[in-house]
């Protein structure tokens, strides 16, 4: 590809010997793309486990009066930017006569609206996440359809759940009724991914040398970003340059937590290569996902904080019981308090996250503009296993979603009202999801 001073194609690539970067979004590619300068729309999901205490969550007031309750006060400084939804249900993840399994069906038809088949074998059966058939529309122009990423490791196999199989609590996403998407739990793994730093184009003296050194993915399109450079203007060298040193300050986390070892807390497995400090973790890997967007290498994404029923411990916070064990709290409010500090902490995370995403330029806006972002979890009270009433809130303007206002619907509106509306506002031409009963009204 040939690079000149007129204009340089959206797709243009840093290539180099086992390294391709792509490039964000420049003002040199506006004359490429004159008519046609729309920002693609991301669609990205934020799944908390376990529950949420919901006197905590559930804001008072309606429309745009309404007030954030403590685990959402961390939303306030992008207030204008948040669509709070109420009343939403899941009906396909209760028991439908399948008797316990609350977690498994939690995650397992969050995304896919389905009623998962209760097995602990390998003849699992769910249904297609809407991710997925949204990446079908979106992901056509994309290196990669979508991007699963996870903050906790956990087997696919097995029993996990009360004779449903570890699938079901590990995975949002699903291709198709028989695969999983499992998140990648590794950072080293999901940045290679995305940049494609694969050691295939490499013999094996420089992949020896990698291994050892692990060259930056920078250091290998070196010369292809000099004469890149070389035909920007200021604005663009200058937003080329905080690019890059985004993606240095990743890779520089996964090289300092491969360095570091495991340092996992007492009681606790993680594999070596993540941060000791989960705040770290789920940083990185958010920081990881704001870079693929940035660069439009996927369109689609969802994080699974950690799986259902996790036993992760919060130390960091004051919390080294196991999350699980503690949703089960029996009204006892010393346990209570200990649950919303964790939901405190992981919707601080997912603000600095939206943080970024607002921060980033994209076009004539934002990232956070041009995206859908909802937190959400399968279930409301993790003490009942409850999966009416779910948390659900939603950041960004992309699809004609008019934001900073709280509405509440009538108890008992299927969540799959508000998946199916969000695929058509992504373009993709279906007329129900699940159990869907319509669309939701008032969202733009």
């Amino acid at each position: 590809m040939i690079i000149t001073r007129k204009h340089i194609p959206r797709r243009t690539f840093l290539r180099g010997v086992g390294a391709t970067v792509a490039l964000p979004f420049l003002d040199a590619m506006r004359p490429a793309l004159a008519a046609t300068a729309v920002s693609p729309t991301r669609l990205a999901f934020f799944y908390v486990p376990n529950g949420i205490v919901m006197d905590a969550w559930s804001p008072r007031g309606e429309g745009g009066n309404f007030e954030l309750a403590r685990v959402m006060e961390s939303f306030a400084p992008h207030r204008d930017e948040l669509l709070i939804l109420s009343g939403l249900s899941q009906r396909n993840g209760k028991p439908l006569g399948d008797g316990a399994g609350d977690h498994a069906r939690a995650s397992a038809s969050y995304l896919t609206g389905a009623h998962a088949r209760k097995t602990a074998g390998a003849d699992i059966e769910n249904g297609v996440s809407m991710d997925q058939i949204a990446a079908q529309k979106l992901g056509a122009d994309t290196l990669l359809s979508s991007l699963e990423l996870g903050c906790e490791d956990s087997s696919t196999v097995g029993n996990c759940d009360s004779g449903y199989s570890c699938a079901y609590t590990n995975s949002l996403a699903w291709r198709t009724p028989t695969t999983p998407m499992p998140p990648e739990v590794k950072p080293r793994m999901a940045f290679d991914r995305l940049f494609r730093a694969e050691d295939a184009g490499l013999d094996a003296g420089a992949r020896a040398r990698r291994a050892v050194y692990r060259t930056s993915i920078l250091d290998l399109v070196a010369e292809r970003t000099r004469s890149l450079t070389a035909t920007l203007g200021p604005t663009d060298r200058r937003k080329l340059d905080e690019y890059l040193y985004a993606i240095r300050e990743i890779e520089k986390r996964i090289e300092k937590a491969e360095n570091d070892g495991p340092g996992a807390e007492p009681g606790m497995e993680r594999p070596g290569g993540m941060p000791a400090s989960f705040a770290d973790y789920m940083q990185l890997m958010l920081d990881i996902q704001v870079a693929a967007f940035r660069a439009d290498l996927t369109r689609v994404s969802t994080l699974m904080v950690a799986r259902e029923g996790s036993a992760q411990t919060y130390s960091e916070i004051g919390v080294p019981e196991p999350h699980h064990p503690l949703t089960h709290h029996r009204d006892n409010p010393e346990w209570i308090e200990k649950i919303t500090r964790i939901n405190v902490f992981h919707a601080q995370a997912f603000a600095r996250f939206i943080g970024r995403l607002a921060q980033t330029p994209d076009g004539d806006g934002s990232l956070l503009d041009h995206s859908i972002v909802v937190y959400g979890a399968g279930l409301s009270d993790g003490n009942r296993h409850s999966h009416d009433e779910l948390p659900t809130a939603i950041f960004g303007r992309g699809g004609g979603l008019k934001p900073g206002r709280h509405i509440r619907y009538k108890g008992g509106t299927p969540l799959n009202n508000l998946f199916l509306s969000l695929l058509q506002r992504v373009g993709v031409e279906i007329r129900s999801f699940g159990d869907s009963s319509g669309t939701l009204d008032g969202l733009g």
